[in-house]
């Protein structure tokens, strides 16, 4: 039985003024339908690249990448992408940003009530209801990665891919969204791939953490399944053992196993 995204010995190579840069090598992964998988790794290890191989953004030098059986070859519908620039029109208010999403999606096949109905739900699965008719430099920068998830999600896309969608916000703002995100996650059901620096953040909401070895040509590392139950509370986690145990696998990783070029470079 094939796993719902695939990613086969996939390499990525990048020309550049200075040469050839071997971004990625041998990357092999499986991605269960539902599976919520973080990417982690230092700075420069091809997190973000992997992603944009997923999204259908980059082709990869070689290998193949399959969604739901189907070879990856450009963007489409069923991956949304959150990056961690919210990427909202200016012009537009909150709910014009995220109904042009839609109506790109679903135009040819629903009513005009149907696609402001859809619209209107995505921003109050997200608690932006309330700013339906403002403009993206009249809301603070959580709410507008607020109305950047109701877009993504309002495509209903089979695949949510995000690239640290939480990581130009304060501590409190990247709390509150991520305890959100998880609420969304065990609504909607969705498949979601995305990219960390953040140890704590990967734990909690993931199902697998994918750690990523240094680069250049980075790969896979290790694979860090995290059997805690859900609805998972930071709070209750804070002193959980098995929650403590998973944090310190990570950071022996990134910091032990896999930090002696920061090491060097220092």
């Amino acid at each position: 039985m094939t796993s719902f995204i695939e990613v086969q010995n996939a390499e990525m190579v990048f020309t550049t003024r200075k040469g050839r840069f071997h971004a990625l090598r041998e990357i092999n992964l499986q991605i269960e339908r539902g599976e919520f998988i973080t990417l982690i790794g230092h700075s420069g290890c091809g997190k973000s690249t992997l992603l944009n191989l997923i999204a259908g953004l980059l082709t990869p030098s070689s290998g193949v990448l399959l969604c739901d059986n189907r070879e990856i070859a450009a963007p489409g519908p069923e991956r949304a992408v959150v990056f961690q620039n919210h990427s909202l029109l200016p012009w537009l208010t909150c709910y014009e940003n995220v109904h042009l999403g839609v109506e790109r999606v679903f135009g040819a096949s629903e009513s005009k009530e149907q696609l402001k109905e859809r619209t209107q739900a995505a921003l109050a699965l997200v608690g932006m209801s309330h700013a339906i008719a403002k403009r993206p430099h009249e809301i603070s920068g959580g709410m507008k990665q607020r109305v950047g998830i109701a877009r993504a999600l309002a495509m209903e896309p089979k695949v949510l891919l995000m690239d640290e969608p939480f990581g130009a916000l304060d501590a409190l703002t990247r709390a509150h969204l991520q305890d959100e995100l998880l609420k969304i996650v065990a609504r909607t059901r969705s498949t979601v791939v995305m990219v960390t620096h953040d140890v704590d953040e990967a734990v909690l909401l993931s199902d697998r953490v994918v750690m990523m070895t240094n680069g250049p040509a980075a790969t896979i590392g290790e694979i860090l399944t995290v059997d805690l139950a859900r609805p998972r509370l930071r709070v209750e986690l804070a002193e959980d053992p098995a929650y403590v145990h998973y944090r310190k696998e990570v950071l022996d990783f990134l910091y032990t196993r896999h930090g002696h070029v920061e090491r060097e470079a220092a």
